[in-house]
């Protein structure tokens, strides 16, 4: 039997941190919720080694740099795009913008690893940039 997908009613679905719903998890199955979540897993990982190959390979470094500079732009869309990312009013007078909810707080974190990935990819660029040029002068003088 196959199951029909309904990404409309994800979040009639939702579930918390930590929190098992067979039902719910059942769902989220059937509609590749985890598959999404699978593939961008892999993709982050996959430019944490590429930025961590720059200590092999300045050139690969200043890719995965570049990458992880860039990522953060997507999640921290997030911000404008999803209402959950703030305090919902519940009552308290303190709701709403500025107030970041526990999803929006993990996003904040992006401005941090966006940091850490300018620095590396400047560093990266400079010392790209370096070798390639100091490459040209290196064979010009060895042909003297």
């Amino acid at each position: 039997m196959h199951a029909e997908t309904h990404p409309d009613q994800y979040a009639q679905h939702l579930t918390r941190e930590g929190q098992l719903q067979p039902a719910e998890r059942a769902w989220q199955t059937a509609n590749n919720t985890y598959g999404f979540s699978d593939g961008l897993g892999t993709v982050e990982v996959a430019i944490g080694l590429l930025t961590l190959a720059g200590l092999a390979s300045r050139r690969w470094g200043l890719v995965g740099a570049a990458l992880a500079f860039l990522t953060p732009f997507v999640t921290l869309s997030f911000l404008v795009t999803t209402p959950e990312a703030w305090v919902p009013a519940l009552g308290d007078a303190q709701h709403g913008f500025p107030y970041l909810s526990g999803g929006g707080r993990l996003v904040i974190k992006d401005v941090v690893l966006m940091a850490g990935a300018w620095l590396v990819l400047v560093d990266s660029a400079r010392a790209v940039l370096a070798r390639g040029f100091a490459a040209p002068r290196a064979r010009q003088n060895s042909a003297l």
